[in-house]
């Protein structure tokens, strides 16, 4: 594919309130677009075909008279065309026993990404809240599950074992000269259903969906990525129809030296850009990030992300038990499942709590008492053996844990039953592991509002239902999941919420307003500015009513907020290095509103450019 080049060279310049200043921006829109090529070339190219809504000048310009029907359709006339075709087709698609439309819908918005990639963002961006957890969870497991029948046309790279020693020139066959934010996998742990190999790129694909859905990343500048190591899953080393290498999964410095080589390749190529590590196994995954995040900008949605959409329900929780988030440091939460996710969180809420107490020694030690973590072998204390470095630091001390009549390894339901606990945090992926006894234990909480988080993804996997929680706890309850749920209708117009705690409110967010800031790292202090922002979104009414998450409706506009609270807590740490025609100096003088406005301005919307055609 040739390369493509954009006609103005020079940057828009958008209005401050008091001075002018320059957006580099992420969305190249409303801006003339120079292509070199034409006819059934530019149809069959998705980043600038517009299929019937050619108006007539391109299509002369373009060599295109003839090759379309004549009538020229508006972009709404070619999104009520397809969704009239989507809902005949939802009427009768059957694909799967858990969902039926499910698939079915990611395959008819599959195909038309495949051919109009503006038109599939402005139908995204439009019907978010239909259409995301069809590209992403809880669908997106199913397509990883079945990526390599569904696969038809290559999306993203593909970096192997095979590779080594030719990343850095293979990083050149990529054909974007600039590239914003990249989505990494090495496929070993798809939301809950474990190995998939080379099928995980279908989870990096579709978080990029929501990265320009959400966040008004432009399209043409993001970058998909699988790294094939090989895969333990037994079922697909012996499929001969499994695309990825069929060999087992490389380990230690094999693995690391392929993972290096990788990262030194595409920050060479765009030294600027953000990568997003995503769904590593919990083996590697806090590994990965120590090792790479004060080098690269980069980040881990799973151990950092989730842990700041949780964080902001925990804040919210206690917001909606009528108290101030200030109190959140006395809140007593079990945590069940000690992977990097279930890590991540209790990481992150410890310096939430720490920094509230006074951000010292004897504050970060406090906060650790209120967290009791169970595995798979029960409750973590120090007599643990073996016990894994990330961990050990949130391991209670036995001497303690006797005097509350617990013991290393006691289950779930005891620990539930002694503590007492304000919050029930799931982490596990275990389906049902929130059985009725576990919940009926947690009638004795000391809180008034008890919270429970399922948040274990896909919706198989989550540790509860929201029916369960209410029919057993009461109207009560604060209710949070990782999957969507629909609300529960409690009889006397009484509803129960089910708040779906998604890291899509958030990493969205981080990348726009790390990219926006042009800041060296992704700080601690950003991803906890993003946290308290989600946490502070909504009215105090709602919080009341248990509604502790935005609807995901308004996802743009709480990835603006996000975003703004990013870049202001990035100048704020002296890591923001600006951007083509806004500087350092230039972002130090925005106020909140300027802030705002300057991530408005750099959001990509889905509006078909003028093509001008040049020769090579």
């Amino acid at each position: 594919m040739a390369f493509f080049s954009f006609l103005l060279a020079r940057r828009m310049c958008w209005p401050a309130a008091s001075r002018g200043w320059r957006a580099f921006t992420t969305s190249e829109g409303s801006r003339p677009v120079i292509v070199h090529k034409r006819s059934l070339d530019i149809l069959h190219d998705p980043w600038f075909n517009k299929g019937t809504a050619f108006p007539i000048t391109e299509r002369d310009r373009l060599d295109l008279r003839g090759l379309l029907p004549p009538n020229v359709m508006t972009p709404q006339q070619q999104i009520d065309r397809f969704m009239l075709d989507m809902k005949r087709f939802q009427v009768n698609a059957r694909d799967g026993p858990s969902d039926p439309n499910s698939l079915a819908k990611w395959r008819v918005l599959n195909r038309l990404h495949d051919r109009n990639e503006t038109m599939f963002y402005k139908v995204l961006i439009d019907n978010i809240e239909e259409y995301a957890p069809i590209v992403y969870t809880p669908t997106v497991g199913l397509v990883c599950q079945n990526y390599s029948g569904l696969f038809r046309r290559p999306r993203g790279m593909y970096f192997s074992a095979a590779d080594r020693g030719e990343m850095m020139s293979m990083v050149y066959n990529w054909p974007a000269e600039q590239v914003d934010m990249i989505v990494v996998t090495d496929g070993s742990r798809i939301l809950g259903l474990g190995d998939l190999g080379v099928h995980g790129i279908g989870i990096a694909i579709g978080k990029l969906d929501l990265y320009v859905a959400a966040a008004g990343i432009n399209p043409q500048r993001v970058l998909p990525i699988m790294i094939d190591v090989g895969t333990n899953n037994e079922k697909l080393l012996k499929d001969p129809l499994y695309l990825g290498l069929q060999q087992h999964r490389l380990d230690g410095e094999d693995y690391l030296a392929v993972i290096d080589e990788f990262m030194e390749a595409v920050f060479t190529r765009w030294p600027r850009v953000i990568v997003q590590f995503e769904d590593f196994q919990s083996k590697w995954a806090l590994k990965l990030l120590q090792r790479y995040r004060n080098t690269y900008r980069m980040f881990n949605v799973d151990v950092q992300g989730t842990a700041g959409v949780a964080i902001a329900g925990l804040l919210g929780a206690v917001r909606a038990q009528g108290r101030s988030m200030i109190d959140f440091p006395r809140q007593k939460i079990v945590v069940a499942g000690a992977g990097s996710a279930g890590i991540g969180v209790v990481n992150a809420a410890r310096k939430t709590m720490a920094r509230m107490l006074g951000n010292n020694d004897s504050a970060f030690e406090s906060a650790g008492r209120q967290f009791w973590v169970v595995d798979a072998e029960g409750l973590i204390t120090d007599e643990r053996p073996n016990i894994d470095a990330n961990t050990l630091s949130f391991a209670r001390k036995a001497r303690e844990m006797d005097r509350l009549g617990l013991r290393e390894g006691s289950s779930l339901i005891e620990v539930v039953k002694k503590v007492k606990p304000d919050v029930l945090l799931g982490l596990s992926a275990v389906g049902g592991l929130f059985s009725k006894e576990v919940l009926e234990a947690l009638k004795d909480s000391t809180s008034t509002r008890p919270a429970i988080f399922p948040m274990s993804n896909p919706t198989k996997n989550a540790e509860c239902t929201p029916e369960e929680a209410f029919s057993i706890l009461g109207e009560q309850i604060i209710f949070a999941s990782g999957s969507p749920f629909k609300d529960v209708d409690l009889g006397n117009g009484k509803i129960g919420h089910c708040n779906q705690g998604n890291n899509m409110y958030l990493f969205p967010g981080i990348g726009l307003g790390t990219l926006l800031s042009g800041a060296r790292v992704i700080s601690d202090g950003m991803l906890q500015a993003a946290a308290e922002c989600l946490a502070a979104y909504m009215k105090e009414e709602d919080v009341l009513n248990g509604i502790i998450y935005p609807p995901i409706s308004s996802i743009r506009e709480i990835t603006q907020e996000v975003a703004t609270a990013v870049i202001r807590e990035a100048v704020a740490q002296y890591l923001a290095e600006g951007r083509p025609g806004m500087d350092t100096r230039d972002l130090e003088r925005l106020d909140k509103e300027e802030t705002r406005k300057y991530v408005k301005k750099n959001m990509w919307k889905a509006d078909y450019p003028t093509l001008v055609y040049e020769t090579v």
